[in-house]
C-alpha cells in the first residue's frame, strides 16, 4: 500500500539518500538530509521523513528524541509501512521484541510482500522462539524468493525446529536436486549435506542416513564427521563388522579420545573386563605414548588384575612426575576395594623409595636402576592428596610437610597443602599457603586465580581483587574489568563471600551482574541468525539455538540465583531499615559521663563519615569517567544498545518486594534446573512466605519425585502441616477439595507430631534427618527444647562430617533452638576435638583481627624456609 503522503521527485531522491546514510551509519549526514526535506513547508510533517529522522537520532544515542519523532511520524502516516517498520526497529533496539513484532506485523498489513520487513520479522521470531510464526514467515519468503539458497534453508530449518523432520528432509532433498553445478570442496554445500544427514539421524531413519552419507561422501569436506557418523550408524544398524575398521582408523587418528574406545567396544561386541583389558594392551603397544589405553582399563578391572594394572600406571606417573596423577585416579576412590589397593601400593612405594630408591623390594633384588630422586616427592604428594580425600587430615599434613621439607620449591606442594586446610575447615590457613604458592610464580594465571578464589573463600574480597589486578587491564579497577570480561567464577565467589559477611547489597549486585551476563549471551545470538544462514553452518547454528534454550541451567547461573534467592528471603524475614528511619539514641536518661563518651563517639563517627564520603565522591568521579568512556566505546560499537540501570547495593538491599525479586531468579531454575532438588526447596521457601498453598504443595511433590527421603523435603512437609489450619480457612470449596486430595497423598491423616516421631525412629542413623526433626520438635513444643537439642548433640561425633557439624553449630548459635549457651559451649568443645583444624570451633580466633593475622602469617611464611618454624610462627601470630 503506497504512502498516504508521497514525496515529489526531488524530495524522494533526498529520502532515498537519507535511508542510504542510515544504512552506512552516516547519522549526521542523514540528519541534514531530513532537515532539507522537512524545511519544505509542504512536508514539515511528512510521516516517513520524521520516522527516519527519529531512527537516525537513535543511532546517535538520543533515544528520547528518537521516540518523539518516530511516534509523530507514525501519527501523521498510519498507513505507511516505513513508519511501522521504523517503529519496530526502534523497539528492537530497546530489546522490546514483542512490541517490535507487533510493529512489523502492522507494517506487513500495509505492504505484505516487503522482503526486508519479512526478514526482520523472521529474525525476531526465531530470537523469541515463536516457531510457528517463524515457519509462516519463512514460507512467505520462500514463495517470494524461491531461487535464493537462504529461502530454502530457512524454510527447512523452520520445520526442523518444530519437529517435523520428514518435511525438513523433503525440502532439503528437493533443494539438492535443484542444484546444477557444485564446485569441488564446496564447504557450504558440504555443511548442508551434513545438516540434512543430522535431520535423518534425529528422525531415527538410520538406513536412509547411511545411504545418504555413502551417496554424497565425495561432496562432503568434513571427513572426520563422515567417519564418526558412519561408524555410529553402523552400530545402530547392528552392522558391527563394518564399524570396527572405522573406529580403528579414528583411534589411529586420535588415540586420546575416550569416545572412540567405547564405540570400538560396541562395534567389537566386547563387554567383559578381561577382553577389554586385552584390547587396551594391544593399543598400548601400538600407541605407547597415549594415556587413554593405560587409564581406561582401571575403570573396568577389579581384584588382583586391577592391582597389576594400577601398579604399572602409578609407577609410570610417579616416575615421570605427573602433577595431576591423583586427579586422574580420584574417580576410582568410589570403590572401597580399589581405594585400599591404591593406598597399599602407595605406602609400599614410599617405604621402598625411602629405604632403597626403588618402588618394590623385587626391583632392588634384581639390581634395577634406581628411580629418579623426584619420585619420592610425587609419592608423598599423592599420599597427602589421598588422605585428604579420605578426610584424614593429620596423615595428609604429615606427608605434605615431609614433601615440602624435601623439595621446598615445588609449587604443587603448597597448593595441595592449602587444599588440605580448606577441606579441614580453615580457609584462612588455606589462603596463606595459596598466597605463598602464588608468590613463587607470579606470572602463572592459574595459580593467581586459585589464590584469589581461596581469598574469597576466606572473605578477603579486597585482597582477592588486588591479586586479580595483576592480570586485568591497567587504568580500570580490577572488579570492573572482571565484570566486563564476564569472569563469572570470580563474581560468584564474591557474591557468596558478601553473603557470608551479611553485605546483602553487594551480594545482590554480583548476582544481578551474573544474570546480566546470561542475558547478554542470549542477546548475542541475534547476530548469528543471518550469519549462519549465509555461511551454511547449520549444524553449529542448531546446536547454538538448543544451547541458548537451556543456558540458565549452567552452574554459574544456578549458584548466583540460589544466592540471590536466599538473600532476598533473608531481607524479607528481616528487612533493613531505611536510612531515614534509623532510630536516634535516647540521650535524655544517660548520665553525664556516658553522654560525654557518646558525644565523642558521634564526633569521631561524623569525621570518619565525612572522610569516607569524600573518598566515595572521588571514587564516584573516577567511576563516572570510566563509565562515560565505556559508554562511548559501546556507542561506537553499537549505538542502538540500551543503557542498563546502575546496580547500587544500597538500593538493592532495600527492595520494594523481596519475594517478587526472588521469583525472578527462581523461574528460570524451575524451567531449566528442575532436576535439582535445591530448586524446589527454594521454591517452597518463597511460596511459603507468600502463603501460596498450592504452589507449596507443588514444590514438595516435585522434590519428592527426585528424592523421597531427603531430610529438607521431610521438614517442608512438616512445616506445611503446621500452617495448614491458617492457610485453608480462606480457601473456597473447590480449591479446598484439591488441597485435601493432594495432602492425603502426602501425609494421610497423621499429625505433624506423629510424622516427626516416625522420622526420628526411621532415620536415627542420619544426623541430617535428626537435625530437621529436632527443629520441628522445638517449633511444635517449646518445652521440649532440651530434648530437641540432645537429639542432635548426642549423635556420635565420629560419624559427623564437617559440613553437618558446622550447620548444627551455626543453628544453635543463631538461636533456632532458643537460648542454649551451655549446649552450644559443650557442642563446640566436642567438635573442636573431632575437627581440630576447623577455624569455626577454635577458641582463640578473633574474627575482627583475621585480616591482620593472615598478613602477618603470610609474611612469616616468606621469611622462613623450614616447615616447623613456619608452623610455630603462624600459630603464634594467629
Amino acid at each position: 500500500m503506497p504512502s498516504s503522503d508521497p514525496l515529489p521527485p526531488k524530495e524522494s531522491a533526498l529520502f532515498r539518500k537519507l535511508m542510504k546514510c542510515y544504512e552506512m551509519k552516516q547519522y549526521k549526514n542523514g540528519l541534514k538530509l531530513a532537515k532539507q526535506i522537512l524545511s519544505n513547508p509542504k512536508y514539515t510533517e511528512h510521516g516517513e521523513t520524521l520516522a527516519m529522522k527519529g531512527l537516525t537520532l537513535n543511532g546517535l544515542g538520543r533515544r528520547e528524541e528518537a521516540y518523539k519523532y518516530v511516534r509523530l511520524g507514525l501519527r501523521n502516516d498510519l498507513r505507511s509501512h516505513v513508519c511501522w517498520h521504523v517503529y519496530g526497529l526502534l523497539q528492537r533496539s530497546d530489546k522490546k521484541y514483542d512490541e517490535a513484532i507487533k510493529c512489523y506485523r502492522n507494517a506487513l498489513k500495509c505492504e505484505k510482500d516487503n522482503l526486508q520487513i519479512l526478514k526482520d520479522l523472521s529474525l525476531l521470531q526465531i530470537q523469541m522462539r515463536d516457531l510457528e510464526g517463524y515457519k509462516e514467515t519463512r514460507h512467505h519468503l520462500f514463495k517470494l524468493r524461491p531461487s535464493q539458497h537462504a529461502s530454502w534453508i530457512g524454510f527447512a530449518m523452520s520445520y526442523h525446529l518444530l519437529g517435523d523432520l520428514e518435511m525438513a528432509n523433503s525440502i532439503l532433498e528437493a533443494f539438492n536436486q535443484s542444484q546444477t553445478s557444485i564446485e569441488p570442496n564446496d564447504y557450504r554445500h558440504s555443511e548442508l549435506l551434513l545438516y540434512q544427514n543430522q535431520i535423518l539421524v534425529e528422525a531415527a531413519n538410520y538406513q536412509r542416513a547411511l545411504e545418504h552419507l555413502v551417496k554424497y561422501e565425495n561432496q562432503i569436506v568434513d571427513k572426520l564427521a563422515i567417519q564418526e557418523t558412519m561408524g555410529d550408524l553402523y552400530i545402530k544398524l547392528e552392522q558391527h563388522s563394518k564399524a570396527v575398521p572405522i573406529f580403528e582408523g579414528l583411534i589411529r587418528r586420535n588415540p586420546e579420545n575416550t569416545f572412540y574406545y567405547s564405540q570400538y567396544f560396541l562395534a567389537k561386541e566386547i563387554s567383559s573386563p578381561e577382553d577389554k583389558l586385552a584390547v587396551y594392551k594391544k593399543f598400548q603397544e601400538i600407541y605407547p605414548r597415549a594415556m587413554c589405553p593405560k587409564r581406561l582399563p582401571l575403570d573396568d578391572v577389579t581384584g588382583e588384575v586391577f592391582r597389576l594394572v594400577v601398579d604399572d600406571y602409578l609407577r609410570r606417573g610417579l616416575r615421570k612426575g605427573v602433577p595431576p596423577l591423583f586427579v586422574n585416579v580420584r574417580s576410582l576412590h568410589s570403590d572401597p576395594g580399589k581405594t585400599k589397593i591404591i593406598e597399599d601400593l602407595m605406602l609400599q612405594y614410599y617405604e621402598n623409595l625411602t629405604r632403597s630408591g626403588h618402588f618394590s623390594r623385587d626391583d632392588a633384588d634384581k639390581n634395577l636402576p634406581v628411580e629418579p630422586a623426584s619420585a619420592i616427592v610425587w609419592t608423598m604428594l599423592f599420599l597427602a592428596q589421598h588422605y585428604d580425600y579420605k578426610r584424614e587430615t593429620d596423615k595428609a599434613l604429615d606427608y605434605i610437610n615431609a614433601a615440602i621439607e624435601h623439595t621446598p620449591t615445588l609449587i604443587e606442594l603448597f597448593i595441595a597443602k592449602g587444599r588440605i586446610y580448606k577441606h579441614a575447615g580453615d580457609p584462612i590457613e588455606a589462603y596463606i599457603w595459596l598466597d605463598e604458592a602464588q608468590s613463587m610464580d607470579t606470572a602463572d594465571r592459574y595459580i593467581n586465580s586459585k589464590c584469589a578464589k581461596y581469598m574469597l573463600r576466606a572473605n578477603l574480597v579486597k585482597e582477592a581483587e588486588e591479586i586479580c589486578g595483576k592480570f586485568t587491564r591497567e587504568g580500570v579497577s580490577p572488579m570492573e574489568n572482571l565484570n566486563e570480561m564476564q569472569c563469572m567464577w570470580f563474581q560468584t565467589e564474591c557474591a557468596l563471600a558478601y553473603q557470608r559477611m551479611e553485605r546483602w547489597g553487594d551480594a545482590l549486585k554480583k548476582c544481578h551482574e551474573i544474570d546480566r551476563h546470561f542475558s547478554e549471551i542470549i542477546e548475542d545470538q541475534f547476530d548469528f541468525h543471518t550469519y549462519c544462514m549465509r555461511k551454511m553452518t547449520m549444524r553449529a547454528y542448531v546446536g547454538l539455538l538448543r544451547l541458548e534454550d537451556v543456558l540458565r541451567c549452567h552452574p554459574f547461573y544456578f549458584k548466583a540465583a540460589k544466592c540471590a534467592i536466599e538473600v532476598y528471603i533473608r531481607l524479607y524475614d528481616k528487612p533493613l531499615k531505611s536510612e531515614e528511619r534509623i532510630e536516634e539514641i535516647d540521650t535524655e536518661n544517660l548520665p553525664p559521663s556516658e553522654l560525654k563518651k557518646l558525644r565523642s563517639k558521634q564526633r569521631k563517627a561524623k569525621k570518619k563519615a565525612e572522610l569516607e564520603s569524600a573518598q566515595a565522591a572521588q571514587a564516584q568521579i573516577k567511576r563516572e569517567q570510566h563509565q562515560k568512556s565505556k559508554q562511548q566505546a559501546n556507542q561506537d560499537a553499537d549505538p542502538e544498545a540500551p543503557q542498563l540501570d546502575e546496580l547500587i547495593p544500597e538500593k538493592l538491599e532495600r527492595p520494594e518486594d523481596s519475594l517478587e525479586k526472588a521469583i525472578d531468579f527462581l523461574k528460570p531454575l524451575q524451567q531449566l534446573a528442575k532436576d535439582r532438588i535445591e530448586t524446589h526447596l527454594l521454591a517452597f521457601e518463597v511460596y511459603s512466605r507468600k502463603n501460596k498453598i498450592l504452589l507449596m504443595i507443588q514444590s514438595i511433590r516435585r522434590a519428592l519425585a527426585l528424592d523421597v527421603e531427603h531430610p529438607q523435603v521431610q521438614r517442608c512437609i512438616l512445616r506445611l502441616i503446621q500452617v495448614l489450619p491458617q492457610l485453608t480457612n480462606e480457601l473456597n470449596a473447590s480449591v479446598r477439595v484439591v488441597v485435601d486430595k493432594a495432602l492425603k497423598g502426602l501425609i494421610g491423616t497423621k499429625s505433624a507430631q506423629q510424622l516427626n516421631n516416625e522420622l526420628i525412629d526411621k532415620f536415627c542413623f542420619s544426623v541430617k534427618h535428626l537435625y530437621e526433626c529436632a527443629r520441628t520438635m522445638y517449633e511444635l513444643d517449646g518445652k521440649r527444647q532440651e530434648e530437641a537439642i540432645q537429639l542432635i548433640i548426642s549423635f556420635d561425633v565420629n560419624k559427623l562430617e564437617l559440613e553437618d557439624a558446622t550447620k548444627i553449630y551455626e543453628s544453635l548459635r543463631a538461636g533456632d533452638f532458643g537460648k542454649c549457651e551451655e549446649a552450644l559451649k559443650s557442642y563446640k568443645e566436642v567438635c573442636q576435638k573431632r575437627f581440630k583444624y576447623a577455624r569455626l570451633f577454635c577458641d582463640n580466633v578473633d574474627n575482627a583481627t583475621t585480616a591482620t593475622a593472615t598478613t602477618n602469617a603470610s609474611t612469616i611464611i616468606k621469611e622462613n624456609a623450614t616447615e616447623n618454624h613456619v608452623e610455630n610462627q603462624v600459630s603464634s601470630d594467629l
